[in-house]
């Protein structure tokens, strides 16, 4: 029963922590295009596939 004591002051504590660092990362804008790199990684670009070649 002792755990108890320390247990749910350091969860509140985590999560807390975790809530301030998932709003600094929105805040940042980490979460702004969510398709676009999923998208990116499928087409190739003309300049990479261009510099490429003269290699």
């Amino acid at each position: 029963m002792d755990v108890i004591y320390w247990l749910i002051p350091s969860m509140i504590f985590v999560g807390v922590v975790l809530v301030i660092l998932l709003m600094m990362g929105v805040k940042s804008g980490q979460y702004d295009d969510l398709e676009g790199e999923g998208q990116r990684i499928l087409f190739d670009e003309e300049v990479d596939n261009q510099s490429n070649k003269k290699k």
